[in-house]
């Protein structure tokens, strides 16, 4: 037991020292290929992320919420087709089962 113990101690123990240096690793050469990166293109050096432009936001947002609205009435027509499609195979399969049965029934 004292070995299953160690064991279990053990491999825990060494995912998480394993995951923390993975970690430091993995960020300490991110940097580096930013870095050179930068190096090699200078216009990033003084990139400013870019502002959105908020023109006519209400008609951008009215748009959107149409062309959601399009989409929802589609998935709702889908589904319902699908529903239909479904009701459809189960009762024809409970329909199709039950006169089987009655032949297996009488032939015994």
């Amino acid at each position: 037991m004292s070995q299953q113990d160690n064991f279990s101690g053990g491999f825990v123990l060494g995912a998480i020292v394993g995951g923390i240096v993975g970690g430091i690793i993995g960020s300490v050469v991110t940097s580096q290929r930013l870095a050179e990166e930068v190096e090699e293109k200078p216009e990033l050096q003084n990139a400013k992320p870019k502002k959105r432009v908020r023109g006519s936001s209400e008609q951008n947002i009215e748009l959107a919420r149409r062309s959601l609205e399009d989409k929802i009435a589609q998935l709702n027509d889908a589904i319902d087709d699908v529903r239909q499609q479904l009701g459809s195979v189960n009762g024809r399969a409970v329909e199709n089962d039950l006169p089987g049965a009655r032949e297996i029934i009488r032939e015994e």
